[in-house]
């Protein structure tokens, strides 16, 4: 991990090299969330709730899933824009090096503007929290940091299967948008709401269930039972096949000759 921090400085500094566009950008994140947060106020001032959930309820699921996702693009965009290193033939370089591809790939890129989402999701999420009429106990301290570390492990895993894709297509997949884009879109709102086919999917093959709705039905009260509290788990059992694949796709893995 010190190899980690040391590139994570290193971009740091390059990124801070441009201050005023950083900061644009840092802006520029906080604000594309923010169309979506002002959507959200504006139509449960016109219709009060959504489906028994109220408006503090679903903020905190919103704040919960984009702050797991700015995390997550933060810190492992380097999976995310992994084609590029199979496409250019730069990924043959890191096989020759005396560290692990997972660790030269995660620490190959950082968005450090993505804290601008990052921010606006703290925000929401202290708003939300000083808002709801709860108890708060030490279970749901540890659920709610729970389901943050699990929403960041769940889309960091879906980087990683993304990433592996490419060891068989070369390009990056813009179908693969759909598991990250997608599931954020999805995952900022209760699962309740949609389809049960749709629940089963996101409970049971890709867990973002786990990660936000069912640990906060323990958070807010809906559900008694302590195990909703440790359902954010689930997101390392997501993890462990996703890294099987990269692992096999490397194996496999054919230099393009670029």
């Amino acid at each position: 991990m010190t190899l980690y921090f040391k590139y994570m400085l290193l971009l740091f500094k390059a990124q801070m090299q441009y201050r005023a566009s950083f900061l644009l950008l840092v802006v520029g994140q906080c604000l594309t969330p923010f169309t979506v947060f002002a959507g959200l106020y504006f139509m449960f001032e016109r219709f009060g709730d959504m489906k028994g959930w109220s408006f503090y309820e679903v903020m905190l699921c919103f704040a919960i899933t984009h702050m797991a996702f700015s995390i997550t693009e933060c810190f492992a965009r380097g999976f995310d824009m992994f084609s590029s290193l199979v496409v250019s033939g730069d990924f043959d370089r890191l096989l020759v090096r005396p560290r692990g591809t997972i660790l030269q790939v995660l620490s190959s890129k950082f968005e450090f503007s993505r804290v601008g989402r990052l921010l606006l999701g703290i925000g929401v999420l202290i708003w939300a929290i000083t808002n709801l009429d709860m108890e708060w106990t030490l279970l749901k301290i540890t659920a709610l940091v729970l389901s943050q570390a699990s929403g960041v492990i769940i889309f960091a895993s879906i980087f990683i299967l993304c990433a592996s894709f490419s060891f068989w297509t070369v390009q990056g997949l813009e179908i693969a948008n759909i598991l990250t884009d997608g599931g954020r879109e999805m995952a900022q709102y209760p699962l309740s709401i949609y389809h049960r086919r749709i629940q089963q999917f996101f409970t049971f093959v890709i867990p973002f269930g786990c990660a936000n709705y069912l640990p906060l039905q323990y958070i807010l009260g809906r559900e008694e039972n302590p195990l909703y509290a440790f359902l954010p788990l689930a997101g390392l059992l997501f993890l462990a096949p996703c890294l099987l694949i990269w692992q096999i796709g490397v194996r496999r893995y054919r230099s393009t000759g670029s």
